[in-house]
């Protein structure tokens, strides 16, 4: 009887303790099914947002004679007077040309907004009036419009300005400013967008970020696409707003410009010969002129694939006339460097083809009729569609705006120079010490 009455109480304990757990069970994990989903959002890490802030720009204030004087010296000259009145406050207005960044990006900076840290406001940097708070230093010389001035003579036939001398006024100003020996240039911003502009002075400013268009000019020690930027040139001809497909687009290649070039440019005389005689292949020889670009607009309209064989540099406005027509660029130039590589891949966009093979009578034409279906031309200009903006130099979010990301992203990397430099024992070798990336060459007889 007493082990009875005590076993009545235990099972019924038992039962009580089995039933709180199969209670607690069911709350905790009501669809035993779903146990692995539950588990794995339970344990799923939380999203970390990281908000950059801009990276602080300062603009010097250069002596007038290096940005607002030399468009007043090519006013000058193209017209043999001044750009302003005596005491007159408007500003003179820069002489629009393919070399436009050096432009736009100065009149970026200029805005007055730029001296507002927003963030999400679009741009990657800000502009301070406070050297102290910067992160970079930006250097407002107009180099590529110098350098045209330069090449534009007197009535007589005499040389009237001297870009040599402008280059070295320059750097002699500079070297003097504390911020620039505080870390031997390393932070400083460069526009030398045309290939032979700053080249008198290039090896005492070589250790700035440059923007320029290409390493063609450049040894190995000056320029790089590490510390760099590469920047599109501002097209010529008016941006194609039409749609996509080929319909309209009754020739097969289109190309108008100077057939006779230096260096890498003879290619173009040799494609001349191959092309010319081509019933569906527009390919004339031109000069820069209204009438020109009116042709070269009309033609790259209505045509499917644009060449764009090499100059006396591997690069040029040409390329970036064909993007913003949706006319797919046939690359000719082993050497060629490109902008925004980042965001944009331009196997998309254009097909490269390596000078020995584009050279082989009837290769082109051929492998453009036979190879490259209208289906595929279609895919070519809606990915130009989407990325055309970012040739655009008067885009808010534009070619200015991928600029000043690209810089922007440099500045790790000037951080790590400088400290670098600082801790480094000198050394003197017999070749220069290239410490980068170089320039790339066309390995594959076609990419697309």
């Amino acid at each position: 009887m007493g082990r009875k009455s005590i076993l009545k109480p235990v099972l019924t304990a038992l039962l009580f303790i089995v039933a709180c757990y199969a209670s607690f069970n069911a709350f905790y994990y009501p669809n035993p099914g779903n146990l692995d989903s539950t588990l794995s959002m339970k344990n799923k890490p939380k999203k970390i947002i990281i908000i950059k802030s801009p990276v602080k720009v300062y603009m010097y204030d250069l002596p007038r004679r290096f940005t607002y004087g030399v468009i007043e010296s090519y006013s000058a000259v193209r017209h043999q007077g001044p750009v302003n009145v005596h005491g007159s406050s408007a500003l003179p207005k820069y002489p629009g040309n393919q070399y436009s960044a050096e432009w736009y990006l100065f009149a970026d900076l200029k805005r007055p907004d730029r001296f507002v840290s927003v963030h999400g406001s679009g741009s990657p940097i800000e502009r301070v009036l406070d050297p102290e708070k910067a992160d970079l230093f930006y250097v407002p010389f107009f180099s590529s419009l110098s350098l045209v001035v330069n090449q534009i003579k007197s009535g007589s036939g005499h040389a009237v300005y001297s870009d040599e001398e402008t280059q070295e006024g320059l750097v002699e100003w500079l070297e003097k400013q504390v911020y620039w020996k505080r870390n031997n240039g390393w932070d400083h911003i460069f526009v030398c967008e045309d290939p032979s502009a700053l080249n008198k002075v290039v090896d005492r400013i070589k250790n700035g970020i440059l923007l320029v268009s290409d390493f063609w000019r450049l040894r190995q020690d000056q320029g790089s696409l590490v510390k760099d930027v590469i920047l599109p040139y501002s097209h010529r001809i008016r941006t194609f707003d039409g749609e996509v497909g080929v319909e309209s687009r009754k020739s097969l290649i289109f190309f108008m410009g100077n057939r006779y070039r230096k260096e890498g440019g003879k290619i173009r005389d040799m494609l001349f010969q191959i092309l010319e005689k081509e019933d569906d292949v527009i390919i004339k020889h031109g000069v820069q002129s209204i009438e020109s670009r009116r042709i070269a607009s009309q033609g790259m309209h209505t045509s499917k694939f644009c060449l764009h064989p090499a100059g006396d540099t591997p690069s040029a406005c040409r390329l970036f006339d064909a993007i913003v027509s949706l006319c797919i660029p046939i690359i000719v130039s082993d050497y060629i460097e490109l902008p925004f590589e980042d965001i944009i891949n331009y196997r998309k966009i254009a097909i490269f083809v390596d000078t020995n093979t584009a050279l082989k009578p009837g290769f082109l034409v051929n492998f453009l009729r036979n190879e490259v279906s209208s289906e595929r031309i279609v895919e070519f200009q809606k990915e130009m569609k989407k990325v055309k903006h970012y040739f655009e130099y008067d885009d808010p979010n534009g070619t200015v705006n991928q600029i000043w990301r690209q810089v922007s992203q440099k500045l790790p990397l000037i951080k790590q120079m400088i400290h670098r430099e600082r801790r480094r024992i000198k050394k003197y070798l017999a070749e220069p010490d290239c410490s980068c990336l170089c320039s790339n060459h066309t390995e594959a007889v076609i990419n697309m």
